[in-house]
This record gives structure tokens, C-alpha cells and sequence, in this order.
């Protein structure tokens, strides 16, 4: 007879924990270190769960790269112990949080399963019991021995996407995440089917897992739009101690090709920042040269972020200006995928 596998729980907080107090309709965290009882449907699993919480939840819009660390040093104290990992979060930020993760983590050869809900997990019509039941199903999940998945994941609604290939689309629908630019790796329905040939794989086997602590959090987001001003430009490419830019551009990557706004990036790029190019599309890839708009951006030395979301951009951001890499590494691995997030056949 096989041991049955053994999954962490790991709450930081979010609407998934709470519960309400019908006596006075207030809601008051769950106590996760008695889910099996509290959730008796889980005794039908074929897993061992335990289950660890943070002193004190973290609310979605408080989460930072101190609650990565502690997420991370969670999983790296337990990783021998534990077959798999269920992490619950805040769903609002739960796509920029689950991607560091997959960045702080290398060589990873165990499921990591980001979830939560949209519904507290005691109200009636909750969507949390289905997601958390389900999350732990698939960090339980085996072939021939080893686990089917063997990455970090994030799983809503009948869905398990690649993690850092998510964004959040609603905060209204159950069905609160998408990935537009990768299908997803595992769909519940009657049965659970996994897209197996799709799970990231590292290359040459077996390596013991390495754990990346230190993120560069002096970054920033520039969105651009019609009437952007230079004096806005220009403020915030001068930030105090700037590292890096996730530039988010039109279409295939396109922006304005004044002398201008192209001096600004220049100069930002002459004083070490560097500079990613995402689209705002919810879907497609940069193509920088394609069009006339992006052939300058490409001539300064703006990295071409092909269909990386935002949300891992500015997570393999913060991982890589840590990496003291020269500008042409720096490039070659930015646009290189790492963990599977973004796709290697765009070359432009």
C-alpha cells in the first residue's frame, strides 16, 4: 500500500478564510488547522493535510515582497516533508504574488497551488470549497509516482492556469482569472483532465530546488495613453534610485516616436534602467520592429517582453536586477522563458 501524499496548506489571508458569525453577521477568520473537520468532504482526498497560517492575514492589497519571502521560506522549510503545497490568498493581487513565487523558486519539482475565492469560505453560495477542494486534488495528483504537476499554479473556477501566465479579468464573477496567451494546464469537470504535455518541465531532470530571496522592488509601471505628457514622462523616469520599467505599450508594442518621449527612454536606458516592453492587450505579443512606433524602441535597447503579462513582468523584473547581470544577459534572459512565462517562438 502507498503512503498517501502529504500537502501543506499555506493561509496569508483573503475572502477564501473568512467565515461569517450569524449571530452577529460579522466575518471572523476560519481556523485552517481544523479544515478537515470544518470541511468533512476533504476525508474523501487521498492525501494527508496539515495546515500552516500567518500570524495575521494579509488583506490582497497589503501583500509585498516581505510576504514572498515569508511565503517561500514557508515552502523551502517544508519542501522535503510535503509532496505538495496549497497556498491561499487574496485574489486581487493573487496573479503578481503567485508569479515571484515562481521566479524566488528554481528547480521546482513540486505542485504549488495558488487559490482563494471570491465568496468567505462560510458563506452559502461560495465558490472557496470547490477551489480549495480542488486546488488539493491536483497538488495530490500522481503519475506513475511523481507528481503531474511540478510547477506554480493558480487555480479558480474550474481552472488550473500556469501562474504566471494570469490575470485577474473580474472581481464581480466566479470565474475571476484568465489566461489569454496560455491554455490551461488541468480542467475540472465530471473528471479532472490534465494537459500534461503542456506542464513545465526543467530541462536535464532531476536538480535540487534553489531559492531566490532577494527581490529589487524599485520598479515602476508606466502606462501609456494618448496626451501623455513629457513632464510626466519625465518625473517618473527621474525617480529616486529607479531600476526598472515595465512600459506598457499599444497594440504589438508600439509607442509614440517623438524625439522627445525617445530621448526620455534613452537616457533612462544610459543610466542602467532597464526598460520591458508589454502590450496592454489582454492578449497577443509585442513584435518591436514590426511596425514603425516600435522600431525605435528596439534601436535604444528596450527589451521586448513578446506576451509576458504585467504581472510577470514586473515579478521577473524585481528577480533579475537582483542577478548584478550585464545589459546584453540582462536582455537574453528577459526574453528567455524561465518558468514558462512567456512564449520563446516570438522572435522580432
Amino acid at each position: 500500500m502507498t503512503n498517501k501524499p502529504n500537502i501543506l496548506l499555506i493561509y496569508t489571508g483573503g475572502t477564501i478564510g473568512m467565515v461569517k458569525d450569524y449571530k452577529t453577521n460579522a466575518l471572523i477568520a476560519f481556523d485552517f488547522s481544523q479544515i478537515v473537520e470544518k470541511i468533512p468532504e476533504l476525508q474523501q482526498l487521498n492525501c494527508q493535510i496539515e495546515s500552516i497560517s500567518f500570524d495575521e492575514a494579509i488583506d490582497s492589497s497589503n501583500m509585498n515582497t516581505a510576504y514572498y519571502l515569508e511565503i517561500v521560506e514557508i515552502i523551502e522549510e517544508n519542501y522535503t516533508r510535503f509532496d505538495g503545497f496549497v497556498i491561499l490568498t487574496g485574489s486581487d493581487t493573487m496573479s503578481y504574488t503567485s508569479s515571484a513565487i515562481s521566479f524566488m523558486l528554481e528547480n521546482l519539482q513540486k505542485p504549488i497551488i495558488f487559490t482563494g475565492s471570491q465568496l468567505p469560505i462560510g458563506d452559502l453560495r461560495t465558490d472557496a470549497k470547490e477551489n480549495l477542494i480542488t486546488s488539493i486534488e491536483i497538488a495530490s495528483a500522481t503519475r506513475n509516482g511523481k507528481p503531474i504537476i511540478s510547477e506554480v499554479c493558480l487555480y479558480f473556477e474550474y481552472k488550473l492556469y500556469r501562474a504566471n501566465r494570469t490575470t485577474k479579468i473580474s472581481s464581480e464573477q466566479f470565474e475571476a482569472f484568465t489566461s489569454m496567451n496560455f491554455p490551461p494546464l488541468a480542467e475540472s469537470g465530471v473528471h479532472l483532465n490534465f494537459n500534461e504535455h503542456l506542464v513545465h518541465q526543467i530541462e536535464g531532470g532531476e536538480k535540487k530546488i534553489i531559492v531566490r530571496k532577494n527581490l529589487v522592488n524599485e520598479i515602476v509601471i508606466l502606462k501609456l495613453f494618448p496626451g501623455i505628457s513629457k513632464v510626466v514622462v519625465e518625473s517618473i523616469l527621474n525617480i529616486s534610485n529607479l531600476r526598472g520599467v515595465v512600459l506598457e505599450t499599444y497594440g504589438s508594442g508600439n509607442a509614440p516616436n517623438s524625439k522627445n518621449f525617445i530621448e526620455l527612454l534613452r537616457n533612462a536606458i544610459n543610466k542602467g534602467i532597464k526598460i520591458v516592453n508589454v502590450t496592454q492587450c489582454k492578449s497577443g505579443s509585442v513584435m518591436m520592429g514590426h511596425y514603425d512606433t516600435s522600431l525605435l524602441l528596439k534601436e535604444i535597447g528596450v527589451v521586448n517582453g513578446k506576451d509576458i503579462t504585467t504581472e510577470s513582468a514586473v515579478a521577473k523584473l524585481m528577480y533579475l536586477l537582483n542577478e548584478n547581470l550585464s545589459i546584453v544577459e540582462f536582455k537574453h534572459f528577459f526574453e528567455k522563458s524561465l518558468r514558462g512565462e512567456l512564449t520563446d517562438k516570438y522572435h522580432f
